[in-house]
Formats: structure tokens, C-alpha cells, sequence
């Protein structure tokens, strides 16, 4: 399961995250994020994320290259999306 909290500090959003992140949740926080307007600086508080799937941790390689602040990163998925770099062309 997945519980998502959205706080408005300034031109910062911050959506902390807690719980599970899989693959059936990637299309929903793709929509949130796109639906915030331009010149907010995003930011996901990953400090209560637990578990994540590959597909997860896609979507939060992605989200960070485009601009997107990971907060509070765990160290397992801080080290997984440095395997993607690594494996990208």
C-alpha cells in the first residue's frame, strides 16, 4: 500500500511517501506530478518508503533526471538507481 501526504511550502510541493511503491502505482504519481503547475520545484520525501519494485525505481530515476528532488532517499534505492545509470547507454 501506498499513502501519499502533499504540502505546499512556497513554489514547493513536497509529497512524502510511505509504504510500498510498485508498478501499479507509477501511472497515478506520473498524473500527479504532471498535473502541478509550472515553476514549482517538486520534491518526493521518500523517508517512510519501505519496499519498491523495479518499475518503481524507473520512475524515480526518471522523475530525478527531470528535475525532480529525492528526498530522505533510502540507501537500497539510491544504490538501485545507480545501477540504472550504469546500465543505460
Amino acid at each position: 500500500m501506498l499513502r501519499i501526504q502533499k504540502r505546499a511550502v512556497g513554489k514547493v510541493v513536497v509529497y512524502a511517501l510511505s509504504g510500498y511503491i510498485s508498478a501499479e502505482h507509477v501511472p497515478e504519481m506520473e498524473r500527479m506530478l504532471e498535473a502541478e503547475l509550472d515553476g514549482v520545484a517538486l520534491v518526493l520525501d521518500l523517508s517512510e518508503i519501505r519496499l519498491v519494485d523495479r518499475e518503481a525505481v524507473n520512475f524515480l530515476a526518471t522523475s530525478e533526471a527531470n528535475g525532480i528532488r529525492l528526498e530522505n532517499c533510502p540507501a537500497y534505492v539510491r544504490e538501485w538507481i545507480a545501477q540504472l545509470g550504469n546500465d543505460r547507454p
